[in-house]
């Protein structure tokens, strides 16, 4: 009985802890799948409502209009049932993308971070807050060769 006390307590931790992490997985690529959709809907053809950056053609001076969170992030968020007002350090920007490669490529990078809470029974790292980061770039398509990036 004894033994058998200490090998469910053993197997219990065990199962706690591998459920704990992989839901901190599940939402890691719940974040990042949310980044992407971000991205994808912020290389969209300019437009004043896309959420890109675009050129005012009355001012000619370059606009942000940027709705990218709200129409994108946010309901892919929502679909992982994770809140969208917990994001952390959000962040969009429109320019030349770090590829590695020696052409250059203008694209849209979002990145942001999202709070999760570890809870590992019997540990110290009980109700321990990590910042999980997600950071995606994505490339514009159809941009011509030898302009500027906006």
């Amino acid at each position: 009985m004894l033994e058998f006390a200490f090998v469910v307590t053993m197997l219990m931790m065990l199962l706690l802890g591998i459920v704990t992490f992989a839901r901190g997985y599940n939402v890691y690529q719940s974040i990042t799948r949310a980044a992407r959709e971000g991205a994808r809907m912020a290389v969209l053809p300019d437009c004043a409502t896309c959420g890109n950056t675009y050129l005012d053609p009355s001012s000619g001076v370059t606009q942000s209009n940027s709705t990218v969170f709200a129409d994108a992030v946010s309901p892919a968020l929502q679909s992982a049932n994770l809140n969208p007002t917990a994001v952390l350090n959000y962040s969009e920007t429109v320019g030349w993308l770090d590829t590695g490669d020696t052409e250059q490529q203008c694209g849209v990078t979002i990145s942001f971070q999202y709070p999760y809470r570890l809870a590992l029974p019997f540990t110290t790292m009980n109700l321990t807050t990590i910042n999980i980061p997600a950071h995606v770039q994505m490339r514009r398509e159809n941009q011509p060769k030898g302009t500027t990036c906006p």
